[in-house]
């Protein structure tokens, strides 16, 4: 299964009626999350876009992004802004989202970081599950 194939069209509808400036930092935030995370799918939660990091995952197991007038919002997980805070300092961040203004660069290299960082988690977390219902099952 290709990326396109795990793609959302809602997704698109919702970046593509966005301003151009919106929409221009929405789908560079987009392509920084596949290429940290190839093997995710796009939907809509709360309607905004949102990147399920395991099959199925709910909102706790998602990145989400939404478009303002004045900036992006990228939403990883409380975990991930504390972890990175210190990197954050130069943004507006709260204890689950970022704020990208539109008027500056997209910091590429933290976002990817900042994925990487909550895909690791998911999966340290899963591996933890599967113990412990293996734990009890014996």
């Amino acid at each position: 299964m290709s990326n396109s194939d795990l793609k959302s069209a809602e997704v698109d509808d919702y970046i593509s009626a966005q301003s151009a400036d919106v929409r221009k930092v929405l789908e560079e935030l987009r392509s920084v999350i596949w290429k940290s995370a190839p093997y995710i799918c796009e939907l809509m939660n709360y309607n905004i876009p949102a990147f399920a990091l395991v099959e199925g995952g709910k909102r706790e197991k998602q990145i989400m992004i939404a478009g303002y007038k004045k900036h992006v919002g990228f939403y990883p997980h409380p975990d991930v802004i504390e972890e990175f805070k210190k990197q954050l300092s130069g943004f507006k961040y709260a204890k689950g989202s970022v704020q990208f203004p539109l008027n500056k660069p997209i910091p590429e290299e933290l976002v990817a970081q900042m994925v990487k960082c909550r895909v690791a988690q998911l999966k340290q977390l899963i591996d933890t599950e599967q113990t412990t219902v293996a734990s009890i099952a014996k």
